[in-house]
């Protein structure tokens, strides 16, 4: 076994490798940039080496660095995690002929399945089901749309060398095609210094399952059961679980046999990943093979039991693999929800800035019987760059059915609190609420089937708006109390254009709160002091938190995805209320704003222009993805704001019409 392990990564997979290491009793060496060098990896790790800038490609992307770190340290390992040099076969090969053991698989393994090209005529070879496509390079637009309308839209463009939802369009038409693929081009360009690009069709509202492989270097090779990832935005996967609701036992074992056929078929020596596009039949083709640990490997390690880190490291020291196939099994039911940094309410766009507040759920066993665990790589108080993946945590609740786990999770995230970026705690919430989510009706379409307009939350239930209401007559009584004697201990409510009158009683048991419908509800164990920012309590039996934030006149609360403005008033003060007139949104018609923190890849447009709806202006680049900005109606250019190369702020005024 190795005695010093250094990390090629940074972020939440750097101090999970860090956790089992410290556990096998391994000394750790992280690496870091100059955005990453107060992060909560760099603390964790037993020695850190500085490697450079905040951009990857001058720090976490540069061999010599890396290598340098490890001549210096006197490491015997390197894992690089996800991302990065993780699929880099020529990385791997280095460490290699340095003498330095790679944690993944063989070089000639990573160059057989990183390429999604040649990993597919692989797939084929060895008897896996391949989706429809063409595999060989293209170069040009035009000979893009030719191979298009051959296959049929809608076609996927895919770069070869991608991952991680990066490099991947879907086009329905010509038109589309053309500018997805330049956009694709680009992007893999950038992010993994490969341009090269693919073509495949897109089965109409499939399922993305994925089978965990492992492998040892004696030839021994399992899979650990499948995960079902189909819940994605921008082809970026958002929540996960293991199993899978759609598969069967037949169907399951049949899939598990291909990745291992599969896996076997280039030496595969480590943790690996074979993906499948599963039809609502059942049906499954392979996409790719992820040569590396997935960021969604959590769920599979609740379900099993297994720690893939740590068989990772055995297998790297040339270990055999302790278990059989036959010795594995599912156990229960995970689910695991990403935590971004991201505004859903405004199409989901990455935030950036300062954790003013993190607070966690509890990890562990519940009285319940579900286990949380919650991986992340920042603190309360770390900076969220836009230099990397927006990720703070993954979320993840292990169950004894799937039931359990889904409620176990939306629970978990309603005890999670995040101030300072924008966060996609809501987003997830009203997933876990919805009966389709539930019913396990799940399709890589979910988001866009279920928000074909954005998302803007839900609208309270009948439950949630005794919550808020409660918890703002509660709030506000105890205000009320620690500044004078009350002289009344009834108001009136306004939420959601609706006045409820309310009147409490400060009995032993808890707070009673009495409604205008003659119901009353008890509050009880109820946590909460001026300035916190979550109260929680017991509401007629059922434990709820909400996020509270202080108005003059009231709160803004939020549970799970409703949030609503509820003022708590006096019978005369909301009469007045009743009568304002609302104020209308000022018109924003006549400019573009930047949607996001990023660099301005392209300015498309000048001044005295006419543009066209839907027309491309300009091309933003934040998080590694370039985003497309169109007009969103005919005009002619007034200003232009800004250039090529220039980086901007989340509302700046790119360009203004007259």
């Amino acid at each position: 076994m190795f005695k010093k392990i250094l990390i090629a990564n940074r972020g939440e997979i750097a101090v999970r490798i860090i956790k089992t290491c410290r556990r096998l009793g391994i000394a750790t060496v992280q690496v870091y940039s100059e955005a990453d060098a107060d992060s909560l990896a760099v603390e964790l790790a037993d020695e850190a080496v500085f490697i450079g800038p905040a951009a990857a490609s001058e720090s976490y992307l540069v061999v010599d660095k890396i290598v340098e770190a490890v001549r210096r340290t006197g490491a015997e390992a390197v894992h690089p995690g996800f991302g990065f040099l993780s699929e880099n076969a020529g990385f791997a090969r280095r460490l290699r002929d340095e003498g330095i053991a790679f944690i993944g698989p063989n070089p000639e393994a990573i160059e057989a399945m990183g390429d999604k090209i040649t990993s597919k005529r692989f797939a084929a070879e060895a008897g896996v089901s391949t989706v429809p496509g063409h595999m060989g390079l293209i170069e040009t637009p035009d000979e893009a749309v030719t191979i298009a309308r051959e296959i049929g839209y809608p076609v996927m463009i895919k770069a070869s060398a991608g991952g991680g939802g990066k490099g991947i369009r879907v086009a329905h038409s010509d038109a589309d095609m053309a500018e997805g693929f330049a956009a694709v081009k680009a992007e893999a360009k950038n992010a993994f210094g490969d341009d090269r690009v693919f073509l495949e069709k897109f089965i109409v509202s499939p399922r993305h399952i994925e089978i965990q492989v492992l492998g040892d270097k004696h030839g021994h090779i399992v899979h650990l059961f499948e995960r079902e990832c189909s819940i994605q935005r921008r082809n970026q996967k958002v929540i996960e679980e293991a199993p899978s609701p759609l598969l069967d036992e037949d169907t399951r074992m049949a899939m598990g046999a291909q990745a291992v056929a599969l896996a076997k078929a280039v030496n595969y020596d480590s943790a690996g990943t074979v993906e499948f596009v599963a039809g609502q039949d059942k049906s499954f083709y392979f996409l790719e093979m992820n040569t590396r640990i997935q960021v969604e490997h959590p769920v599979t390690e609740l379900i099993t039991g297994v720690d893939l880190i740590e068989q990772m490291i055995r297998s790297a020291a040339g270990e055999k693999l302790a278990f059989k196939q036959a010795d594995l099994a599912i156990d229960g039911w995970a689910i695991e929800s990403r935590i971004y940094a991201e505004d859903p309410y405004r199409g989901f766009l990455p935030s950036i800035g300062r954790l003013s507040r993190y607070r966690k759920p509890d990890e562990g066993e519940r009285a319940d019987g579900t286990v949380v665990r919650n991986d992340s790589g920042v603190r309360e108080g770390d900076e969220i760059s836009m230099f990397y993946d927006p990720m703070i945590a993954k979320l993840c609740v292990w169950g004894p059915d799937r039931a359990a786990a889904v409620a176990g999770l939306a629970q978990a995230l309603e005890e999670t609190h995040l101030e300072g970026v924008g966060q996609n705690l809501p987003f997830l919430s009203a997933v876990m609420d919805q009966s389709r989510f539930q019913a396990g009706e799940l399709a890589t379409s979910y988001i866009a089937d279920e928000f074909p307009d954005g998302f803007q939350g839900l609208e309270p239930d009948n439950f949630q708006t005794d919550v808020m209401i409660a918890s703002a007559a509660m709030m506000h009584a105890f205000q009320t109390a620690r500044t004078d004697a009350p002289d009344r201990f009834e108001w009136t409510v306004l939420i959601n254009g609706v006045a409820r009158t309310v009147s409490l009683d400060l009995g032993g048991q808890g707070l009673g709160i009495r409604f205008d419908d003659g119901r009353t509800l008890l509050m009880t164990d109820a946590d909460w002091r001026p300035g916190q920012p979550q109260l929680s309590a017991v509401l007629d039996g059922r434990p709820f938190t909400v996020e509270v934030k202080r108005r003059p006149d009231g709160y803004v609360i939020r549970h799970r995805a409703a949030r609503e403005r509820v003022r708590v008033l006096s019978p005369e003060v909301a009469g007045f209320y009743a009568r304002l007139p609302e104020r209308n949104a000022p018109d924003m018609g006549r400019m573009i704003i930047s949607p996001m923190p990023g660099l301005m890849v392209s300015v498309d447009v000048a001044p005295g222009d006419e543009v066209k709806a839907g027309q491309t202006v300009a091309v933003i680049e934040a998080m590694k993805m370039q985003n497309i900005i169109r007009a969103e109606r005919d005009a002619t250019v007034k200003t232009v704001g800004v250039k090529a190369g220039d980086s901007v702020a989340a509302d700046d005024v790119l360009i203004e019409f007259a």
